[in-house]
């Protein structure tokens, strides 16, 4: 080969390589800044293709989309002195590259490191002015924009990030909390099931005393009314009786002694003494009881 061709193909290949590495790219998704010698010299670089001087100038780049934090559940007290397991998460991106890289070196978990710290003292000092009450109830929305507001300044001051969002995913009780919690609510339950019981107890005697009073009135009524019919069936009966013993009372007196004696000689052993002369055989005697 022919050196001075080679010769021209390597400063070629140089030359190429040079400018490869003066161009660079900067996604819609990123922000960058340039560096020399370790010095920034040019900050919030905007999404392209640029130029820089190589091997002395370097570029270092960020994510600049909307970032999640899910920080791990701490341990903050209330201002009723009661403890709580505090489950959050916060949203977050860069939006000054200058600050955020002379605060973390440019090491994203470092930042988020920075960011939870942030975080976890924003929440540690409002649940300390809130009772648990305030905490779990309507005001936490009010809790959170007011720390996002408060921490937001803080983060854009110190780290060059910008907090959107602050949430709180769950809120919970320590262990041994938890059980003491349990015991009472057992215990208020218990206590509500007797209640309900007694209640019940006492509505249930209260239904037996009615059905019972119920029961004698019944009883009773229907009684008064067997008897009102009995009497007035008996009164048909002597009615009926005393017309016809009027109609012949010799009649009736002769087949009610007949019955009498039906009734008396009724057994073979059976014994009856009488004198002769009695009432009671004056029909065995005569026709007509004479």
């Amino acid at each position: 080969m022919n050196p001075k061709a080679l010769v021209l193909g390597i400063i070629s290949l140089i030359v190429i390589m040079i400018g490869l590495s003066s161009l660079y790219v900067v996604n819609e998704t990123e922000r960058a800044i340039k560096l020399q010698f370790g010095s920034i010299v040019e900050d919030d670089i905007k999404p392209g293709i640029h130029f820089k001087m190589p091997f002395v100038q370097k570029v270092k780049k960020f994510d600049a989309r909307l970032l999640t934090l899910d920080a791990r559940p701490e341990r903050f007290l209330t201002a009723g002195k009661k403890f709580l397991i505090v489950d959050s998460f916060v949203k977050w991106r860069i939006i000054n590259v200058r600050a955020f890289y002379k605060a973390t070196s440019g090491d994203r978990y470092r930042g988020a490191a920075l960011l939870s710290s942030l975080v976890n003292d924003g929440l540690r000092a409002e649940f300390a002015n809130r009772t648990v009450q305030e905490v779990v109830s309507g005001e936490r929305d009010e809790l959170m924009a007011h720390l996002t507001e408060t921490l937001n300044t803080q983060a854009q001051t110190q780290y060059g990030i910008e907090i959107v969002d602050t949430r709180v995913k769950g809120i919970d009780l320590p262990d041994e909390l938890m059980n003491n919690v349990y015991r009472r609510m057992s215990a208020e339950r218990e206590r509500e099931a007797r209640e309900l019981r007694s209640q019940g107890r006492e509505l249930a005697e209260g239904i037996k005393a009615d059905a019972d009073r119920q029961k004698t009135v019944l009883v009773a009524n229907a009684y008064k009314e067997s008897e009102m019919t009995r009497g007035a069936g008996d009164a048909v009966s002597a009615r009926t009786y005393a017309k016809a013993y009027n109609r012949d009372p010799e009649f009736y007196a002769f087949t009610r002694s007949l019955k009498a004696y039906e009734e008396t000689f009724n057994g073979a052993e059976d014994v009856l003494l009488l004198k002769p002369d009695s009432d009671f055989f004056k029909y065995m005697k005569s026709s007509k009881g004479k």
